[in-house]
């Protein structure tokens, strides 16, 4: 029976309806006229996608590209391009800031004036000699190897703090309470920054240490007196012991001059009197070989010689060979140089 016109136009027009065929040619007609700037827009899509891949990597930077996650391959400083997202992306590190941090301590406000925290937990720790000492120190660190610092270890700012707490502890612990108030110190430094750097390089972390710093190095707050009258009479008996090194230093000297001076004029005595005997010995022996030649003569004139030498300084009288009993009644001893006289009573007959 056919159906009724209005009737079947409600139902072609109502919910379930089957689709209006002009309605759907008038849509194809429209989507038809917009599809060259879809296509627009789809490229330009696409060339951004593209584009962004292209990344610059600073002077102070290494780049650190990464593909689906895991490390691929580093670049230097300049323009570079990887992979789009989701393929590749990359990390950008500063490789030449050195970093730093506190430990023992924590600067609240830089100031001027500056203000510190203390941190208790950190800044006591137990010396050699079984005594508790309060140490603020600074570590400055930075990254040598980029694909170490980002990949092999979780947490690198912990990492290093609590490798650099654990070093100093470890280094503290060989040393005495004097040695790290007073004249350790230097040596302290370098040995934790030694002890961390080789943490830190067991831990393939990719972390160069640049320096380990001291800050404050006292006793606890509660003995802290005590432990500056031990420093006051530290330094009492230091100045004692340079002002005896300095009289020793001005004594000593002079001494060892004196002593030298002495050994001197001895080994010129000694030379003098051995060319003197040697001398002597030559001259003997020459007086040997003139005496084997000419005895008589050689006897003669030895007696000449020694008699010039003896009459030269002695007194002499001369008296007339006839006149024998003269002696005893000239009063020859004042004649003398320096011979006693009568007058004073000391004289002969």
């Amino acid at each position: 029976m056919p159906m009724d016109w209005e009737k079947w136009q409600q139902k072609r027009e109502g919910p379930g309806a089957p689709p209006d065929l002009d309605k759907v040619v008038d849509n194809i007609k429209r989507f038809r006229g917009r599809m060259p700037s879809f296509y627009l827009l789809i490229v330009i899509a696409v060339l951004i996608w593209v584009l962004s891949g292209i990344y610059i990597v600073a002077p102070d930077e290494v780049g650190v590209v990464k593909r689906w996650g895991a490390y691929h391959r580093t670049t230097a400083s300049g323009p570079h391009y990887h992979l789009p997202m989701p393929f590749e992306s990359v990390l950008k590190p500063k490789v030449t800031q050195v970093r730093r941090f506190e430990i023992g301590f924590r600067t609240v406000n830089p100031g001027p004036p500056v203000q510190y925290r203390a941190v208790t937990d950190e800044a006591l720790m137990l010396t050699g000699d079984e005594n508790i000492i309060d140490i603020w120190s600074i570590v400055q660190y930075r990254i040598k190897g980029a694909n170490d610092f980002l990949f092999k270890i979780e947490d690198p700012v912990k990492t290093v703090r609590d490798a650099a707490e654990a070093a100093m502890r470890e280094v503290i612990g060989k040393n005495k309470i004097d040695e790290a108030l007073t004249t350790g110190k230097n040596q302290i430094q370098m040995d934790a920054k030694d002890t961390l750097q080789a943490i830190l390089d067991k831990y393939e972390s990719g972390i160069e240490v640049v320096a380990v710093q001291l800050q404050e190095v006292h006793p606890p707050q509660e003995v802290r007196a005590a432990f500056k009258d031990v420093a006051s009479a530290r330094e009492d008996q230091n100045k004692f012991v340079n002002e005896a090194e300095g009289y020793a230093n001005d004594l000593l000297p002079k001494a060892k001059g004196r002593a030298a001076e002495l050994i001197a004029q001895a080994e010129a005595y000694k030379a003098e009197e051995v060319n003197r005997a040697q001398g002597d010995a030559n001259r003997f022996l020459a007086v040997l070989k003139e005496y084997r030649k000419a005895e008589d003569i050689t006897r003669k004139r030895l007696y000449l010689e020694t008699m010039e030498q003896i009459l030269t300084t002695a007194n002499k009288f001369v008296l007339d060979s006839d006149r024998q009993n003269v002696l005893p009644l000239l009063p020859l001893q004042g004649l003398m140089p320096g011979a006693p006289t009568e007058k004073d009573g000391k004289g002969g007959n």
